[in-house]
């Protein structure tokens, strides 16, 4: 059974769903659709508030302005307009990211928010254990260690490393994502937190590995093609297009679902995965860095 739809996901169907009716209504004579900017004219919303409704970031507050927004896109099928009426009502509700928001780097809400409701994930991570792999005391590790630099609370990491760990359910619920990781040997060698916080992640490594809807590789230090940034790909099947999101220098996170970005990136993991280890090396690869420690 697929996970129900999550606010995120509600706001993304709704704002798709807005964009082609904008862009494939009559103009007059002249059809073609309307520009953002015809759209919210007449209206009590702006023109960015209708790129961020598009966008799925955002919603509307005031169902009238929805009505009216539809009656200029010609919509006429009451049960049309009342599904998107539902969409937007439910979709403002709050959930369980809500509490989280302001832990994370700007962009990033919208796409954990998306992960429950994929069916599938690629990742590449060339320095860090992926966040949807790591083990508890390895993530606070990391949240300790930038503490002084982000200026952060003992509190604020204590949310941090819980919103993390609420994330890895997707890997274990009912019905799971499946995932396909591929980590940097520098991931795996990097030392975080001591020897004993180390031996902790190799072993989730090589038992997580194991289990069928994951596959993990491991991209040695030898020549082949990589990339210095970690990114992620969020496959929907049919529902919504897939997503990519990529880490910044600045801290912030860029996401996008333009077919040729994520065509792009799908092609630089493609690429990284004929490069790294077979699947079926990874465990006995992470056993010897245990013994190691």
């Amino acid at each position: 059974m697929a996970a129900k739809r999550g606010r995120t996901g509600q706001r993304l169907e709704l704002g798709l769903q807005l964009r082609q009716l904008r862009e494939n209504c009559g103009l007059g004579d002249r059809g073609g659709g309307f520009t953002r900017k015809q759209a919210v004219q007449g209206l009590r919303i702006s023109e960015a508030s209708l790129q961020r409704i598009e966008s799925g970031s955002l919603n509307f507050r005031n169902v009238s302005d929805l009505r009216k927004l539809l009656d200029k896109y010609g919509v006429t099928d009451e049960d049309v307009i009342e599904s998107l009426i539902n969409l937007n009502r439910e979709s403002s509700n709050q959930d369980w990211l809500t509490q989280h928001r302001g832990l994370m780097p700007s962009g990033m809400p919208g796409f954990v928010g998306l992960e429950p409701e994929a069916r599938s994930m690629k990742a590449y991570h060339p320095t860090l254990v992926y966040g949807l792999l790591q083990t508890e005391r390895y993530a606070r590790a990391i949240h300790e260690v930038q503490k002084p630099i982000e200026e952060t609370t003992t509190e604020m990491i204590r949310n941090s490393v819980e919103l993390r760990m609420k994330r890895q359910e997707i890997l274990t619920r009912e019905d799971p994502v499946r995932l396909h990781a591929v980590l940097g040997e520098a991931a795996l060698r990097y030392p975080v937190g001591g020897a004993e916080v180390m031996r902790e992640q190799y072993a989730k490594l090589a038992e997580v590995s194991t289990w069928d809807h994951v596959t993990l590789q491991v991209l040695p230090f030898r020549w082949g093609y990589r990339t210095t940034n970690d990114f992620a790909i969020l496959d929907f099947g049919d529902q919504l297009p897939s997503r990519i999101q990529l880490d910044s220098s600045w801290g912030t996170v860029s996401t996008s679902d333009k077919p040729r970005e994520v065509d792009r990136f799908t092609r630089r993991f493609e690429s990284m995965v004929a490069s790294a280890l077979p699947p079926e090396d990874t465990p006995e690869f992470v056993n010897r860095l245990e013994r190691e420690r």
